[in-house]
């Protein structure tokens, strides 16, 4: 084991509050593996430690991510999402196998997903936006993660306004998807899209709430006007 890795472990450990930890089981349905820390004890640790290996060759930070999310622990998990988006500046195409099997080998809650997914895939993405087709893949995948990971990538550019058309796009290919935590996700990007482009989120959302689980449309229409809300939520 890297020494790193000892000692962020014997930190977490340290810092480990039993009652945290069976706080946090109740926001997930699924069982987690947690130390029991709080998010930003989680990201100040993860920072620190970055000052030592932010140094090294990429492909050695990334197994030592490896490393961290072998351990099945929510936390590391946590710092792997911190890691992997300061290394923005360094970010390749070829990185998106690295960042793909991770999502599909390591990720087992929502929370896992939207920390990896928001920062490190939505910069990937603003860099190299050609792979909004590999998210579209994703769609297809016959895990739940990589479905929610489709939409939750794009949460942080369509907050600012980017691709809206690409953002509709995923929305209607998981439309029908019957697992709540997929519908949550693209409703949440279709709400985040809604900040910049509410007229044509409106649009969309009046063409398929019909068949859009009620899940997705609640969380598409969070932040529009209540006559929009109002509309939207009319029963025929």
């Amino acid at each position: 084991m890297d020494p790193v890795i000892a000692s962020i472990r014997k930190e977490l450990q340290e810092q480990a509050d039993p009652e945290i930890q069976k706080t946090a089981r109740r926001f997930f349905k699924e069982e987690i593996i947690c130390y029991g820390l709080k998010t930003a004890t989680v990201t100040a640790i993860a920072k620190k430690y970055w000052k030592e290996v932010k140094g090294r060759e990429k492909p050695e930070i990334f197994a030592l991510c490896e490393e961290l999310y072998r351990s099945g622990h929510m936390e590391e998990a946590f710092i792997v999402s911190t890691w992997a988006h300061l290394l923005k500046d360094r970010y390749e195409r070829e990185d998106i196998a690295v960042f793909r099997r991770w999502i599909d080998t390591y990720i087992s809650n929502w929370a896992e997903c939207d920390g990896f997914c928001n920062h490190t895939m939505g910069e990937f993405i603003e860099q190299y936006p050609e792979y909004i087709e590999e998210l579209k893949r994703w769609t297809h995948s016959g895990n739940r993660w990589m479905r929610r990971a489709a939409a939750v990538s794009l949460i942080i550019p369509a907050k600012h306004g980017r691709f809206l058309d690409e953002a509709l796009e995923i929305a209607d290919l998981l439309l029908l998807d019957q697992d709540d935590l997929v519908q949550k996700g693209y409703g949440w990007l279709l709400k985040e899209a809604s900040r910049k482009h509410t007229d044509e989120v409106f649009s969309y959302v009046m063409q398929n709430r019909r068949a859009m689980p009620r899940t997705a449309l609640r969380y598409a229409i969070e932040v529009m006007p209540k006559d929009l809300k109002a509309e939207a939520m009319r029963k025929d």
